[in-house]
C-alpha cells in the first residue's frame, strides 16, 4: 500500500508539473514589443549644468607667422577655458566703436582666436571669467582674442569682440599670466592641425581645416525619455492634466497649455499660449532664464550648447554636439533644443524625447572628408552665388535614422554652410565621396 501510495502520489505532482509548465510555454510572450517600439525609457534625467559647459566655444585658432593652426576638440577647449579662468581681467573699457580694421585685430600675427557660434552676454560669463572692476561695462561678444605677442604698459592685452555688431572692448591681464599662456598653449600651436582663411569681405574671414579631416561615423540607440518627467515639470499642477494617445503618439493637456509628444520624430512640443506677452528681461536675464529653465528638470540629456539666441522674439537655441566638438543638424530639429519666454514664464518649448546613451561601438567606422579647399570650391561654383551672403562653413554630423535598420540613430559627417541666415548641407557625394566607400 505504501509502495502504491507513493507512486500515485509522484504521478500527480508530475502531472500537475507538466500541466504547469505547458501554461507557462502558452502564455509566455518574449519582451520584444519594448525594442520594436524603441522604447528603452530612461526614468531620470540629466544633472544641472554650469553656464561653461552650456556656453562654450567652437574652436580656437593660433595666428602664428603667417600660419593658422586650430582645433575644435572638446578637451583642448575645456583646457583653454580653465586657464583663462584663473585670470584676472581688468580695466575693461570700449576699445573701438565700429573699428577701422576689425580683420587685422582678430586676425593678425599673434593672436589668438576664441570663437563662439552666437553672442554671448558678458555679465552671464562672468561666472567663467573673473573680473577684478567692480564695474564692468555692458556689451556682448563672440570672439576672445588674446594678443599673445604684444604687451600694452606691460600688462597682457585681451579683446572681447562681436563681429555682429562691429564693437570692441579692451582688458587687462598680469605680464605672467601671458607668459604662463605663451609656454602652455600658444608656443606648442604648431601641434593643431593647419587652417586656411577665405575672405568673404573686408568684415568677415572664414577658416576652414587645410587638409582631410579624419572622423567617426556612429551609431546609437536611442533612450526614450520619461514623458510624465516632462509633464510633471513643465504643468504647473500635474494633477489636472489629461493624457490621450492620439494618431504617432501622447497629447497632455489642462486646458491651456499642451505637450505633444511625436512618436515618428522623437519629438516634444510644449506651448503656453497664457505666457504670451511682453518680455522684460535683457540678453543675460534671457540666456540665464534659458539655461535654468532646463537644469530646473535635469533637461541636458546630452551635450548641447548655446548656439543661437534671438531677443526680439525671446527664443534661445542649444545644439547637440559631437563627443569631439562637433556639431550636429537634423532638419527636423532632433538635435536642438528651442525655447521661447513669454512675460512671467515659457511660452513654447521644443526638444527631442530621446538621448544618445546608447552607442553601438561595434558600428562606429572611421572616414576621411574632404578639405575646406575642396568644399570652398564647391559652394563657390553653386548657381548665382553671392559671396556677401555667406555666413559661415563648418564641418559637423547629420543625425538620421539608419537604412538598414530604423531603431537606430546615425551620425554621418557632412559640410554645412550658413547661406543668407539658412543652413544648408553638401553631402559627400557631391565632394567626391569619402575614402571608405560609404554613401
Amino acid at each position: 500500500m505504501k509502495y502504491e501510495t507513493i507512486k500515485t502520489t509522484m504521478l500527480t505532482i508530475l502531472v500537475l508539473l507538466s500541466v504547469f509548465l505547458t501554461w507557462n510555454l502558452w502564455t509566455y510572450q518574449p519582451k520584444y514589443a519594448t525594442m520594436e517600439k524603441n522604447n528603452v525609457v530612461a526614468d531620470t534625467m540629466s544633472e544641472k549644468q554650469e553656464i561653461k559647459k552650456i556656453v562654450r566655444p567652437d574652436m580656437v585658432l593660433y595666428h602664428k607667422q603667417g600660419q593658422y593652426y586650430g582645433t575644435t576638440r572638446t578637451d583642448e577647449l575645456d583646457k583653454l577655458i580653465k586657464e583663462l579662468g584663473h585670470w584676472s581681467f581688468t580695466d575693461v573699457k570700449i576699445y573701438a566703436d565700429k573699428p577701422e580694421n576689425l580683420n587685422e585685430l582678430t586676425h593678425g600675427n599673434g593672436k589668438v582666436e576664441i570663437v563662439f557660434p552666437a553672442e554671448v552676454p558678458i555679465e552671464l560669463y562672468q561666472n567663467v571669467l573673473k573680473f577684478t572692476d567692480k564695474k564692468i561695462p555692458s556689451f556682448n561678444f563672440d570672439r576672445i582674442i588674446i594678443n599673445a605677442e604684444g604687451l600694452d604698459k606691460g600688462n597682457g592685452i585681451v579683446y572681447f569682440v562681436s563681429t555682429v555688431n562691429q564693437v570692441v572692448y579692451s582688458s587687462h591681464i598680469s605680464a605672467s599670466f601671458l607668459n604662463d599662456f605663451k609656454r602652455g598653449f600658444y608656443k606648442g600651436a604648431g601641434r593643431y592641425p593647419s587652417y586656411m582663411s577665405y575672405n568673404v569681405n573686408e568684415k568677415r574671414t572664414i577658416f576652414l581645416p587645410e587638409n582631410p579631416v579624419e572622423m567617426m561615423v556612429y551609431k546609437y540607440l536611442p533612450v526614450t525619455l520619461n514623458s510624465e518627467k516632462f509633464k510633471d515639470a513643465l504643468f504647473n499642477d500635474p494633477n489636472f492634466v489629461q493624457k490621450s494617445i492620439v494618431t504617432k503618439g501622447e497629447e497632455y493637456t489642462n486646458g491651456s497649455s499642451k505637450m505633444n509628444i511625436n512618436y515618428d520624430k522623437n519629438m516634444l512640443l510644449y506651448v503656453n499660449p497664457t505666457a504670451k506677452g511682453y518680455y522684460l528681461e535683457d540678453s543675460k536675464g534671457l540666456m540665464k532664464r534659458s539655461i535654468d529653465f532646463v537644469n530646473g528638470h535635469g533637461g541636458w540629456t546630452d551635450p548641447y550648447r548655446y548656439v543661437e539666441r534671438d531677443d526680439n522674439n525671446h527664443q534661445v537655441t542649444f545644439r547637440l554636439y559631437s563627443e569631439e566638438g562637433y556639431p550636429v543638424f537634423n532638419e527636423d530639429g532632433l538635435s536642438e533644443i528651442s525655447e521661447t519666454f513669454g512675460k512671467n514664464e515659457i511660452n513654447k518649448y521644443i526638444r527631442p524625447n530621446i538621448s544618445m546613451e546608447l552607442p553601438i561601438k561595434t558600428e562606429m567606422q572611421k572616414i576621411t572628408s574632404p578639405s575646406g579647399h575642396t568644399v570652398l570650391q564647391f559652394i563657390q561654383s553653386q548657381k548665382n552665388f553671392k559671396p556677401e551672403l555667406l555666413q559661415n562653413i563648418v564641418l559637423g554630423y547629420e543625425m538620421g535614422r539608419d537604412s538598414k535598420e530604423s531603431k537606430l540613430i546615425i551620425l554621418k559627417p557632412v559640410w554645412f554652410y550658413q547661406y543668407d541666415n539658412k543652413w544648408k548641407q553638401i553631402s559627400m557625394m557631391e565632394l567626391g565621396g569619402m575614402n571608405n566607400g560609404l554613401e
